[in-house]
This record gives structure tokens, C-alpha cells and sequence, in this order.
């Protein structure tokens, strides 16, 4: 179980940086329904993906910092369970997106139930 979580936290950190980077170099959100959310805001959540990705990643080099996986899973699956609500909405008729952030925010959980529940570090 312990290496099943840690290749989910990998690629959820590697997932989560790089739609940070992506926000950070396309700062008008290319899904219409998220245009709600102020440009500012959006900046400020790729300075959170970024801390999150580096939160999943940090227990493997200290030890001590092993609660920081499991609330950074947490925190970006909020973030995708936003998107979901304001993508709902918008009234969008285009349910994808909101598909691929439930299987992002559903791996997420599971990442968070696994670290507090399953096999904390």
C-alpha cells in the first residue's frame, strides 16, 4: 500500500506543478465557466498547487513533514471539487471537465484517506 500511495503522490505532484506552471503562463482560464474566477485568485491557486506539490512530495526527504501529504491531497481536492461547482453552474452542457476533476479529486482522497487512515508514514 505504502508504494501504491507514493507513485499517486509522485504523479499527483507532478499533475498539480504542472497545471500551476500552465496557470501561471495562461493567466485567462481557458474553460469558460472558470472565467468567474478574478485573475488574481487564479494566480494565488498556482502559489497553492505549487506548495501542495511540494507538500506531497517533502515527507520522502523529512520525515516530520509527513501530515503535509495528506492535507496537500486535501487542499487540491477542494480546489477540484470547486471547479466542479462552478463549472455545474455556468450551465455548461459539456460534463468533461467536470468528470476528470471528480477522478483528480477522487485520487486525491484516496492519497488523504491512505497517509491518515491506511499506512501514515
Amino acid at each position: 500500500m505504502n508504494i501504491l500511495l507514493w507513485i499517486l503522490q509522485i504523479l499527483l505532484a507532478v499533475h498539480t506543478a504542472i497545471g500551476a506552471v500552465w496557470k501561471f503562463s495562461n493567466p485567462a482560464q481557458t474553460v469558460p465557466s472558470l472565467s468567474a474566477i478574478p485573475n488574481g485568485v487564479w494566480l494565488a491557486m498556482s502559489a497553492v498547487e505549487l506548495l501542495c506539490a511540494a507538500g506531497l512530495i517533502l515527507p520522502a526527504i523529512y520525515k516530520p513533514l509527513a501530515i503535509l501529504a495528506p492535507i496537500a491531497a486535501v487542499v487540491i481536492a477542494a480546489e477540484m471539487l470547486i471547479f466542479c461547482v462552478l463549472h455545474i453552474y455556468s450551465g455548461d452542457p459539456n460534463y468533461g471537465p467536470v468528470i476528470y476533476w471528480l477522478v483528480v479529486a477522487a485520487i486525491c482522497a484516496f492519497i488523504a484517506y491512505g497517509r491518515f487512515v491506511l499506512k501514515p508514514f
